[in-house]
């Protein structure tokens, strides 16, 4: 005889055991170890959440367990809206081989309704929503993720080959404020690399056409200028806007000695890249976390070991692919996911197609961030710059 949905209800109940809301209240405020799963709609959800909780809509839940919850012995509390999706969503994880699965009964309206913690969740527009749904789809970015972004503040070291897919991508991606410092302005010969610039847009500041780009591109997103070269004078003026991180496209070693100190000394986790005619590289310095830029090159090279891009040619198309490394080793900073390359340096060889990573390791006897550093001032390399135009 078939069964009605009644019948299937009984049999979940039967098959399951339920926790009530001040347990999971006491829980909560124990501190206790529970891992709590929302099972409602995503709209459902935009009314508030138990805090704490781990969205999984019910209709995704056999897809995504097993990605995000990875511990099938620890003590797990579902809850839907009334307490009977919740009730299918635990024998079904029980089925999944979850062994210590419970169902709140009743739900998160009448958890509301007692007047019990409800987490908000961001405050995103209808526009932001559409704009940036394929990152809420993302478990590892979600609503919450997104808001990180729109609050993040990147500074952009240069808006040239580096920085011009590095400003597109972290634009696009939602990061709510980019500052960009470049003295230079648009040349024609930058347009075989620099894809942040046009053709109409030759002889404007790098900076005002990196702006009006971006703005384009993300209206959300909001642009700090400097149009001026980065110097022991301005170096504490521009770094003290509370950035999260510096990605560092610039095309010599003076001003990334400079960058480094100053990086160090705030604590301000810097991407690194760099490129040369067909191959490129990518390392994150954090202090405190790994090496600095010293504890690899103590020093400056001359100037005829180090050509510029300007003196040895670089493949067009090379920027982008480490430039958006960067980008993606600051969005991955932000949103504190993932393991950024702290400690370790990602080689790009285009011609041979291959990626290699090294490990680099923090040097005790660094002259900044050793055990007894001996710079404690800014120093200007004057006579040890490449040429410009990378």
């Amino acid at each position: 005889m078939a069964k009605t949905y009644s019948d299937l209800l009984q049999d979940v109940k039967r098959d399951i055991r339920t926790v009530s809301l001040d347990e999971v209240r006491r829980r909560l405020e124990a501190g206790e170890r529970m891992v709590l799963v929302d099972v409602r709609e995503k709209d459902e959800v935009r009314a508030g959440t138990i805090p704490g909780a781990l969205h999984i809509a019910r209709g995704f839940l056999e897809m995504q367990a097993e990605k995000q919850l990875l511990e099938r012995d620890a003590p797990i509390v579902v809850y839907c809206a009334g307490g009977i999706r919740s009730a299918f969503a635990a024998r079904t994880l029980s089925e999944l081989g979850y062994s210590n699965v419970e169902s709140a009964n009743p739900g998160f309206v009448r958890w509301k309704d007692l007047g019990y913690p409800v987490e908000k969740p961001p405050d995103l527009t209808p526009a932001q929503l559409d704009r940036y749904s394929r990152h809420l789809l993302l478990p590892e970015v979600g609503e919450k993720g997104q808001e990180k972004l729109l609050n993040a503040r990147v500074l952009l070291l240069g808006a040239g080959g580096l920085g011009s897919p590095a400003a597109l991508y972290l634009a696009a991606a939602g990061v709510g404020t980019l500052g960009i410092i470049d003295n230079d302005s648009v040349d024609s010969s930058n347009l075989q690399r620099q894809i942040l610039h046009g053709t109409s847009r030759v002889g404007e500041p790098k900076v005002e056409s990196a702006r009006a780009r971006i703005e384009d591109l993300n209206p959300d997103v909001k642009v700090l200028s400097f149009q001026e070269r980065l110097t022991s004078a301005n170096v504490d003026r521009i770094f003290d806007h509370g950035w999260d991180v510096i990605v560092d496209g610039l095309d010599n070693f003076p001003t990334r000695y400079l960058v480094n100190d100053a990086s160090v000394w705030k604590d301000i986790p810097v991407v690194h890249g760099s490129i040369f005619r067909f191959d490129g590289q990518v390392t994150t310095f954090w202090p405190k976390r790994g090496p600095c830029y010293r504890c690899l090159y103590p020093e400056p090279p001359p100037p005829h070991l180090a050509p510029s891009c300007a003196e040895a040619g670089v493949l067009g198309i090379l920027p982008g692919v480490v430039g958006t490394i960067q980008a993606t080793e600051a969005i991955k900073i932000i949103l504190g996911q993932g393991e950024p390359l702290v400690g370790r340096l990602l080689t790009y060889e285009s011609l041979k197609m291959s990626f290699r990573t090294l490990k680099l390791r923090r040097d005790p006897r660094c002259p900044l961030c050793g055990e007894h550093p001996s710079i404690h001032e800014y120093i200007d390399y004057e006579g040890f710059c490449a040429a410009p135009g990378a």
